[in-house]
């Protein structure tokens, strides 16, 4: 785990700082960015965001595939948690809190983009921070492969209509050819690039090829991640100033909805008897989010400017230090689980 990863929520919130004060400070610069946009998509962030995104789909092998039907229990744990449970908690989770516990200290237009926000990230299962994880908790790398991969696979045919439906439940309209140019944008076109990169590296004579040049990219994508960060908050710096206490009724559902999960697919791990080297990363993806499809789709339906964008990034800022604590339960918890065979 590089500098980057192990001190991300400290970049996120540097940047943070930072984005709200350089907002404050120069606003004509970000009202100039904000308007450098074609059809509603901000250039700028989509720049970023594809640097943010491209270097983690390099890393999927999905030759790894093959090997779905020799463990299925973790695999089926995994895309339960994902796809039948997590999205549902939090569109529940958001209506709950900013519909009925926040209604007092957030006005109902806000309160429907924060929403919004975390239905985004609800829906969007990790897909890449989720190797950190795996390699803390000494899960089986392989394995993880295999789940991350069938996950983005889904994610391709899954991510919109089961957005689109959560975001009509909560009440608020969808544009279905934006949310579907975003999943073509920021999920199928950097995965389709990300796995011609690595069948050519793979082709290529020398063995190391592919390990250097991931090592060689992965600083962008955090890098991209900060920037867009930097970005979002300078956009929204006067609403931040002005409503300090927005992010942290934010990250109070989302804190909630983050170590519930855990919880339900631990217990579930226990109960199927998987071994701790799966158990734990089956876990992992079942709580962590794909925030950066989560940011990025936020800022096509809703714009930069956005309470759905904010809830996003607020996202961010979160779930680093929740996963690592996370990390920490698996690990202390490792004699819960005997080894055993599916």
């Amino acid at each position: 785990m590089g500098i980057f990863e192990r001190y991300l929520s400290v970049w996120v919130a540097l940047c943070i700082a930072a984005g709200v004060g350089l907002g404050i400070v120069w606003p004509g610069v970000f009202e100039a960015i904000a308007r450098f946009e074609i059809a509603h998509v901000n250039l700028i962030i989509a720049v970023f965001i594809w640097v943010m995104i491209y270097p983690m789909m390099v890393q999927i092998d999905f030759s790894s595939i093959k090997d779905i039907g020799k463990k299925p229990k973790g695999l089926v744990l995994t895309l339960v948690i994902n796809w039948l449970i997590k999205p549902f908690t939090m569109a529940a989770l958001g209506w709950l809190f900013f519909k009925l516990v926040f209604v007092d200290w957030v006005d109902p237009q806000s309160a429907n983009e924060y929403i919004a926000g975390m239905i985004l990230l609800g829906v969007a299962p990790c897909t890449a921070m989720v190797f950190v994880w795996s390699q803390l908790t000494k899960g089986d790398a392989n394995y993880t492969l295999v789940q991350v991969s069938v996950n983005d696979i889904i994610m391709i045919f899954a991510f919109a209509p089961l957005t689109a439906m959560l975001l009509g439940v909560s009440d608020i309209e969808v544009p279905w050819m934006t949310l579907l140019i975003s999943v073509v944008l920021y999920v199928l076109l950097p995965l389709v690039a990300g796995v011609i990169t690595r069948s050519r590296l793979e082709r290529s004579n020398e063995s190391h090829q592919l390990a250097h040049f991931l090592a060689r990219i992965k600083p962008w994508s955090i890098t991209g991640l900060l920037a867009t960060v930097v970005l979002l908050f300078g956009f929204q710096a006067e609403t931040i100033i002005a409503q300090p206490q927005t992010i942290g009724l934010i990250a109070i559902p989302l804190m909630i909805q983050t170590y519930g999960i855990f919880i339900i697919a631990y217990a579930a791990a226990k109960w199927l008897k998987l071994p701790h080297n799966i158990a734990a990363p089956a876990c992992m993806i079942g709580t962590s989010n794909f925030f950066e499809l989560a940011v990025a789709v936020a800022i096509s339906l809703f714009g930069l400017h956005s309470g759905a964008a904010l809830a996003t990034v607020v996202g961010v800022l979160v779930e680093v230090p929740v996963m690592l604590s996370l990390v920490a339960i698996a690990n202390r918890t490792r004699h819960w689980f005997e080894p055993s065979q599916q």
